[in-house]
Parts: structure tokens; sequence; C-alpha cells
């Protein structure tokens, strides 16, 4: 028997019994180098309704705060056009000293994305280090962490946050003091969640066998720990970006606010000592709440999606629909 090639030997039945033969076959063609698969159609089997529901949503909201104050005029340009509906001059009205309610929903806006995104990032961080260094240390420090945390998670979190304020002067009160003051009463309950993470990813072998190997700390935790953690840091994101957005808007609603920005809350508050519900001016507090009402709908349905993505069972639920979908068309297709 002579071999041509890569031939592999396979067994054939044959009248005396089975007989060996060859038979040749061709190697799989590698793939070109320059064909590399694009990203967009590895995210693309992540992408769901609400997904893009909610990224289409965020994005919208997101342009109005961003792009809208440079192509509106002054907010604080008060006009002899008192508390005016919408028209072709003003297309969301007036409040009742002439200003702009348009003008004011995109610079309010920007104030409430700012807000947002600096308590999502502060939360996330403070999270973060209590959750996941503490958890990885281990011992008396975790336990000092997981106390403070149980203290945090114990106090009311909305009177502890007008406390705080309210004890704030109000000529100090700007932007970064009210973000601080909701980050330091939003980050306890992501970070014992962080923290039972942190000790199921520590007990694997390749973090014990980094660990053994003489690996500082921080690289064990930024290269072998926080990756597996990225998911649930993303959904822990969007969660505090919404509290922070929902709780400054209570805050100023309350006169707690931040005294020199302009944000969704205060353009609330605002048109409620405007008497603006009895006067029946609803262009001037639709606008806004309905801003915070699509905005904290966007990234639920961002953070709900992201919780499908990273869940084995969500996730296998998905597929199973997709799939009973698929077998259903094809079904049709051959009924007809």
């Amino acid at each position: 028997m002579t071999n041509i090639g890569p031939d592999v030997q396979v067994a054939v039945e044959g009248p005396g019994g089975p007989v060996e033969t060859t038979a040749p076959t061709t190697p799989p063609e590698p793939r070109p180098a320059g064909r590399a698969r694009p990203a967009w159609r590895l995210l693309l089997p992540t992408m769901t309704p609400w997904l893009a529901t909610g990224l289409v949503l965020i994005a919208g909201v997101v342009l109005l705060g961003v792009v809208g104050p440079y192509l509106v005029g002054d907010p604080d340009a008060i006009s002899d056009v008192g508390l005016s509906g919408p028209s072709a001059e003003h297309w969301l009205g007036t409040t009742q000293t002439g200003q702009d309610v348009l003008a004011q929903l995109a610079y309010a806006t920007r104030g409430s994305l700012q807000i947002g995104l600096m308590v999502g990032v502060l939360a996330t961080v403070l999270s973060a280090f209590f959750g996941i260094y503490g958890a990885y240390l281990g011992g008396a420090a975790d336990e000092v962490f997981s106390l403070l945390s149980n203290v945090f998670l114990v106090i009311p979190g909305l009177p502890l946050v007008i406390v705080i304020s309210g004890f704030v002067p109000r000529e100090s009160r700007g932007l970064w003091t009210i973000a601080v003051v909701l980050a330091l009463t939003s980050w306890a309950a992501s970070a014992r969640v962080l923290r039972a993470q942190t000790l199921s990813v520590r007990a694997r072998d390749y973090v014990a066998a980094s660990r053994l190997s003489g690996e500082k700390p921080w690289r064990v935790i930024g290269v072998e720990i926080l990756p597996n953690l990225l998911p649930v840091l993303a959904s822990q994101f969007v969660y505090a970006v919404i509290a922070a957005i929902l709780g400054e808007a209570g805050l100023s609603f309350l006169g707690l606010g931040a005294s020199n920005a302009s944000t969704l809350g205060t353009m609330l508050f605002y048109a409620q000592n405007g008497f603006a519900l009895p006067l029946g001016a609803w262009w001037w507090f639709v606008p806004p709440g309905l801003v915070i009402a699509l905005f904290g709908m966007g990234l639920s349905l961002v953070n709900f999606s992201i919780d499908e993505i990273i869940n084995p069972r969500l996730k296998n639920a998905r597929t199973a629909r997709r799939r009973a979908k698929a077998a259903a068309r094809v079904a049709r297709k051959a009924a007809r």
C-alpha cells in the first residue's frame, strides 16, 4: 500500500472482510491574515432589541446635553413673553420671566449628565476598592472594610444625603459637592457584591498560582481578578448613574441641590416654585421629567441587557428562544 500525501487509512467493508485503503484528504485552507472577523460581527450576537432601544435613548439624551447648549440661546435671558406655550419662536414655551424652556432644558441636561458621570465613577472606584481590594487582602482588612460597608448599608440613603447636604453651606454647594455626597452614600451595596465575586475568583487555581509565583498584589488584581469582574462593574456603574441623577433631582426639588449649576432637578424646583402645575404650564415641568424618565429607562434597559449577557441562565434562555424562532420559520417555509 502506498500513501500519497496526507492520506488517511480507512477500513472499507469488502467481500472477504474489512480492507484497509487510503483516502486522500485536503487540509483546510488557512484564513487569510488580512481578513480578520470585524468587531461589529463579534458584538452582533449580543445585540438585543432592549439593548438597542436603551442605547438609542441614551444617545438621544447625551446629544441633547452635549450638543444642545451650542444650538440654543442663553437660558437666563429674560424676555417680555412670560409663561407662553410652545410656539415657532420658543419650541418648548417660556417660563414666568420669559426664559426659553428649551435652552434651560439643554443646559440642565448637561448638568445632570455631569452629576451622573461623576457619581458613577466615584461610586464605582469606592466599591471596587472596598470590595475587591479588601476581599483580596482578607483577614483584618477584609473585616474592617466589610464592617464599614455594613454601616453604610443600614443607614437610610436619602435621609443621610439630605442631612449632609443641609450642613453644607449653600454657596459651597456645587456639582462636585453634590457628587461626593451622593457617591459616599451609594457605594456600599456594590462593594458587597464585588466582595462576594472576588472571593469566588480568588479561590481559582490561576489566581493562586500567580500569588505563589510572587506576583505583586496590584498585578494579580489588575490582570487576574479584575477582567472577570468587568461586566459586574459595568452593571454597577450604570446603576450608580441612574441613582445619582434621580438622587440629585430629589435634592434639587427640595432646595438642597447645587446652587451654582443648572440641572433637571433645579428646573423642576423652579417650576414648582412658579406654580407651573396650578397654572397649567405643562411645558415647564413635563420636558425635564420626561428627559429623566427616558434616560433612566435607557440606562435600565442597558443594565438588564448586561445582566442577560453575563448571566449564563438568561443567555441560554435567549439562545433557546432564538433557535425556537428559527426552527419555526424553517417549518413555516417547509409547509408552504
